[in-house]
């Protein structure tokens, strides 16, 4: 573990001075980009502590050096919360354009029990933001080997996966490398499960002045608009994704803070998002979708997959996804009613019960020598 840096919410002092870590990031800070689009990792990690001020439970947060996963010297910052715990840990995984801040409303109730880790992706938030390749299998085996390589340095023997949405996806890739360090994998709202349907072109109508404008973002990463937008991106991210901010008003206080942080996230050099676009078909599809593998999952990793009601990734999947999830026997399909994509933030505290619920009955399996297939 390289360059730690400590904190206990709400109080005490987070990483007053700059680590090494941080301070070889920064030294990217500079430039007609980062003056155009108005990026700091200083603000990044303001952002980030006041947004965390809310958390009652105490946390540390480290950068863990992974090595040469798919830069020189690879660093993923972290947050862990009641490390003393001889629980099976849980490890938090976000989605694109995410960051460990965003698990705020979460990160109380899941620790109660159990040590948390929340972890920045590689290429995004305040982890190292290497350059990927462009082929899509070998980004994703990139992404996987950094989580291990994590789990490595962290020295966790066993964990309870979970990621969000792309964080689904790599986190179910993961499952694939490595079953035999997973007590238990949820997939929350994941991405990347089914094929694109076949007729999804033909039930969708584009204006016809429409389609270059079409065709040519898809030759973009997704996000480009708040870096494009310069000084301007905060506005942006309030005005056009003010659903988000909205999740978190009962608690964070200044919605700002929210679309500043998410600005902050996605205005850095966006690799881990071309990383994304590496993988991605039209957006809402993955080249190489998941549901096509989770078969060759061992079945000594039981599965719990956790969809909203509203998500938008329901509607651009093919009918029978959840039924087809649902043959496998080692997989548990739950629905959180009401809820969208972001069902962590949506209904926080039934997201909690069933994770917790999940937890709970992975501590209750044994492992065995996994061989059962």
């Amino acid at each position: 573990m390289a360059a730690e840096a400590t904190a206990t919410a709400p109080t005490a002092a987070f990483d007053q001075a700059t680590s090494g870590s941080e301070l070889s990031l920064c030294a990217k800070d500079k430039g007609w980009f980062n003056w155009w689009t108005g990026t700091s990792f200083d603000m990044l990690r303001a952002l980030e502590k006041r947004i965390l001020s809310y958390l009652k439970t105490p946390y540390r947060g480290s950068f863990v050096d992974v090595g040469h996963c798919v830069g020189e010297a690879d660093k993923i910052w972290t947050l862990s919360l009641n490390t003393e715990s001889p629980n099976v840990p849980l490890v938090l995984v976000h989605g694109l354009g995410a960051g460990v801040a965003l698990w705020v409303l979460n990160l109380d109730a899941l620790a109660r029990e159990r040590p948390v880790y929340a972890i920045d992706v590689l290429g995004f938030g305040r982890s190292s933001r290497p350059r990927f390749s462009t082929d899509p299998m070998v980004v994703e085996k990139q992404l996987v080997k950094s989580i291990e390589e994590w789990r490595r340095e962290m020295n966790l023997q066993e964990m309870i996966l979970l990621g969000h949405s792309m964080g689904g996806f790599i986190a179910a890739s993961y499952a694939l490398s490595y079953p035999d360090r997973l007590r238990h994998l949820i997939l929350a709202d994941p991405w990347g499960m089914p094929e694109k349907p076949k007729e999804f072109e033909n039930n969708v109508r584009i204006r016809f002045w429409l389609r270059p404008i079409f065709a040519v973002s898809k030759m973009l990463n997704p996000l480009w608009p708040i870096r494009f937008a310069g000084p301007y991106g905060p506005s942006l991210v309030s005005r056009f994704r003010q659903d988000i901010v909205m999740k978190f008003s009962n608690v964070i206080t200044d919605g700002m803070d929210i679309s500043n942080y998410i600005h902050q996230c996605n205005s850095q050099n966006p690799t881990g998002e071309g990383a994304f676009h590496s993988m991605m078909q039209d957006f809402a599809w993955a080249k190489n979708p998941m549901l096509n593998r989770i078969g060759e999952m061992k079945r000594t990793v039981p599965v719990t997959v956790l969809y909203g009601s509203k998500s938008w990734l329901l509607h651009t999947s093919p009918p029978d996804t959840i039924k087809q999830l649902g043959e496998n026997s080692f997989v548990n399909v739950r629905i959180i009613e009401g809820s969208g994509h972001h069902i962590y933030a949506d209904d926080a505290d039934t997201f909690n019960r069933m994770v917790n619920e999940a937890c709970q009955a992975a501590a209750r399996v044994q492992p065995d020598d996994g061989t059962a297939k």
